[in-house]
């Protein structure tokens, strides 16, 4: 019997997301959340999509998890009494989502202690999430040490920029003394929508250069020739770029300095206000978009304001990709907002005619979880909604690692 199972683990500081897949056909076989871990209203949702299980459904406890390793086995008792236990001798690899590798890690990467100290060393870098991304992986060698676990980074997809673009205009030596330049974030995402969007225009990813956005609470844009990302639009962290839920986007460095300078916040408050308090949320109140959405319907000036903001910086970041690029054949919209909100799709094309962008109204008003084209047939340049796939991206890339 030929292993070609898959675990994915995403592993957060309090959540674990799980994803069973088989390569052999690309499926899925059971999807789970572990949330609210170390609480006395832990969750598990755990949903089999093959086998005797599935007939069943969703199934769903709660009650105290107390730590990852007793998420992990836990998750391991779910798929286990679907016959698709972690013991199976069918589970050729774990990959594990890992959110920063630095300039080390460019490639999906099996963990040994060498590699795994140095996810450890990359911690001040994404604090965050890479501390809660090491215990995933430490718990994991535990429960199944004799098979490979692969680290899929999400800065790993954007080390190709140019250096010109990765790096900041500031001091070199303080530069890399604190290893400070653009990393870029949601890797999986993008690499899999640009290549699943020259799929969709039925040509060879070398011969495609897509712009891709990124859009859901957190937001990020790319510009991709050819398969290779030559430009993204976060940096350092998530906070660069696009407006989004609850992150500023793009700011004057300096509002930084006034705040703390004249508005006496520590370092810690203004990182807090930049990060979980801005946004659409600072905005008008509101980081679901549907609910923007509603309340500018209802003429409310905030959220209105909020919206006209949002789609606003897309279309910057439409505009400056398509020179960068030079030729754009496709804008890929995907994730919560870019799949489902038709409206702000609509907002960030209109009046890029020149760019060559035009989209089929009807076609882009109809909800649909495929991927298509919404652009109008007379368009030079394709629109294309675009649902990602980051467990599958991460389960394809680690399964070609460990059968090479």
């Amino acid at each position: 019997m030929t292993a070609s199972r898959v675990l994915v683990l995403n592993s957060g500081s309090s959540s674990v997301k799980y994803q069973l897949l088989d390569m052999a056909d690309r499926s899925r076989l059971a999807v789970g959340l572990v949330e609210r871990i170390g609480e006395e209203t832990s969750r598990l949702v755990h949903e089999p999509l093959a086998g005797p299980g599935a007939a069943g459904g969703k199934r769903e406890t709660a009650g105290r998890i107390a730590d990852h390793g007793a998420a992990l086995q836990a998750v391991a008792a779910e798929l286990a009494a679907d016959g698709m236990g972690l013991d199976s001798p069918e589970l050729a690899a774990v990959g594990h989502r890992v959110v920063h590798g630095g300039t080390r890690f460019t490639q999906p990467t099996v963990i040994d202690d060498e590699v795994l100290a140095e996810i450890r060393n990359l911690i001040p870098l994404a604090p965050l999430h890479n501390p809660a991304n090491v215990t995933g992986i430490e718990v994991a060698r535990e429960l199944r040490g004799d098979i490979p676990q692969v680290a899929v980074f999400d800065t790993a997809f954007h080390s190709t920029m140019p250096e010109y673009v990765a790096r900041y205009a500031i001091d070199a030596a303080t530069a890399e003394k604190y290893a400070i330049r653009r990393y870029g974030f949601h890797g999986t995402s993008h690499a899999y929508v640009s290549r699943a969007t020259a799929a969709l225009l039925g040509r060879p990813v070398e011969d495609v250069n897509v712009i891709v956005l990124h859009l859901g609470n957190g937001a990020s844009a790319s510009a991709v020739r050819g398969g290779v990302c030559v430009e993204t639009s976060m940096g350092l962290t998530p906070l660069e770029g696009l407006v989004m839920g609850t992150r500023s986007g793009d700011l004057d460095p300096a509002v930084v300095f006034h705040l703390a300078r004249v508005g006496g916040l520590s370092v810690d408050e203004i990182d807090s206000l930049l990060n979980k308090k801005s946004g659409l949320l600072g905005m008008c109140g509101d980081n679901d978009m549907r609910e923007v959405l509603r309340r500018a319907g209802q003429g409310d000036e905030a959220a209105s304001t909020a919206f006209a903001a949002y789609v606003h910086r897309l279309k910057k970041y439409i505009g400056a990709y398509s020179a960068v690029l030079g030729r754009v054949d496709a804008v890929a919209f995907t994730a919560g907002v870019g799949e489902n909100a038709h409206q702000v799709r609509e907002a960030a094309v209109d009046g890029l005619a020149e760019l060559g962008l035009a989209l089929d109204l009807e076609a882009n008003a109809v909800r649909s979880s495929a991927p298509r084209l919404v652009s109008a047939d007379n368009a030079r340049v394709a629109v294309a909604v675009v649902p990602t796939d980051e467990e599958l991206e991460i389960a394809t890339q680690a399964y070609a690692l460990v059968t090479r």
